[in-house]
């Protein structure tokens, strides 16, 4: 692997990145409330006041950013590392929403799915047809956690539909390169589960104790938890990977997996861009930094 360069430090829990064609990263930093671009000499703008708590982010067919708001969290501080926590309390609930980036104006497009409050709505990912596929990581209280899974939505706000649920706390999402498998990572197993699409917002039927007939594409050993994703070119399936911080590489068929080692135990995304889309940009998210470097395969490129 290539040598890691700090592109920007100073973030306030950087998370959602979403590298732009002009070389800038539109990211979320989650602890401050916003929408925020930083230039390729580390310049950090904010693009928009999201309030609550801004985690994953992705381009929508319209140019505007689509952001799963987690409503916010309460923030620690340990060893020099920033750590989210349990629902703050000014919580008022998880929503989508949409940011235009001209402008900063933001909207809320989703904030329940047939009567069910939205939780912590965590990542994102769109498909060819313009729909999106979200998670709901849920909150932590103190005696309780949320039961939470897996929504797909029209960008429109026209239509929300539950699709998988419960999974233990839902976090990254991806599509496989053809846009025929859905990978989503939980939390707290350390688990990748994926699932056949037979068409836009729907998974293949399948008998089965996995949730809702999945596969169970990676399953991690000791203390390792997931978080967000990003699927390169090659179809192989790269999940951060936090308290052994660094990117979990999965091949698109399961198998062994590779670890590369981050210097941050709370490294939380990862996403591609640059020439030929060979930069791996990621988010290292307790030291508030934003690190790139080369990826041996191109990254795949998104629908939007």
């Amino acid at each position: 692997m290539s040598t890691l360069r700090e592109i920007t430090s100073g973030l306030r829990f950087p998370e959602g990145p979403i590298a732009m064609p002009d070389g800038s990263v539109v990211l979320v930093e989650i602890q401050r409330g916003t929408l925020s671009r930083v230039t390729p000499d580390g310049k950090i703008t904010v693009v928009a006041e999201t309030g609550g708590g801004p985690n994953g982010a992705a381009i929508g067919p319209d140019g505007k950013v689509y952001v799963c708001n987690n409503g916010g969290f309460e923030w620690h501080e340990m060893g020099g590392l920033t750590i989210p926590g349990e629902q703050p309390k000014d919580y008022i609930g998880g929503r989508i929403q949409r940011v235009d980036l001209a402008t900063g104006k933001v909207e809320d497009v989703y904030t329940q799915c047939d009567g069910h409050p939205l939780r912590g709505p965590n990542d994102i990912v769109f498909d060819a047809t313009g729909g999106f596929w979200f998670t709901d990581h849920g909150k932590i209280r103190p005696r309780e956690r949320d039961r939470t899974g897996v929504y797909y939505a029209r960008p429109d706000g026209s239509s929300i539909r539950e699709v998988i649920f419960p999974l233990d706390a839902p976090n990254g999402i991806g599509l496989s390169p053809d846009g025929k498998r859905l990978y989503v990572a939980e939390t707290y197993t350390g688990r990748v589960w994926a699932w056949d699409l037979t068409g836009p917002g729907a998974i293949a039927p399948s008998m089965g104790l996995t949730p809702n007939g999945a596969a169970l594409l990676a399953g991690l050993p000791d203390y390792q938890l997931f978080d967000s994703l990003a699927v390169d070119g090659g179809g192989y399936v790269c999940v951060a990977t936090l308290a052994n911080g660094g990117i979990t590489v999965i091949p698109p068929g399961g198998g062994p997996t590779e670890h590369v080692p981050m210097p941050d135990p709370l490294t939380t995304n990862i996403c591609f861009g640059g020439p030929e889309l060979r930069t791996a940009y990621v988010t290292l998210s307790g030291t508030g930094r934003l690190v790139a470097m080369e990826w041996p395969r191109p990254g795949l490129r998104l629908a939007f």
